[in-house]
């Protein structure tokens, strides 16, 4: 996930994630959440709904089952997340191990 923070203290989220087949092009599917954080909001950013959003809209676009690679981001290693994924018989998860984000590929973007 990468943060941006403008001059306005607008907050910017983006959470991604690279769609790879083998003979295919690889695909970025990405969900944006700007504004800022209200009084009665605690939260900044994406919610863990926002998170479930985006395999599940991959898993739509893409038409198949996924295999997701998540780094130790808290809400990846979530009890939520876990019930999530073990929800969906289309969806397998692996995680990185702590601190290797430089095997995360949507790092970089």
């Amino acid at each position: 996930m990468v943060r941006v923070t403008g001059g306005s203290n607008k907050r910017v989220s983006l959470a991604a994630l690279i769609a790879v087949r083998p003979g295919c092009r690889p695909r970025l599917i990405y969900r944006v959440h700007t504004g800022r954080r209200s009084r009665d909001d605690q939260r900044k950013g994406f919610t863990e709904a926002d998170y479930a959003r985006l395999p599940d809209a991959a898993h739509q676009q893409l038409g198949g089952p996924l295999v997701v690679v998540w780094d130790g981001l808290n809400t990846h290693v979530s009890h939520a997340m876990a019930d999530l994924a073990g929800a969906r018989d289309w969806l397998t998860v692996f995680r990185l191990p702590p601190y290797a984000h430089e095997l995360n590929p949507v790092e970089p973007v």
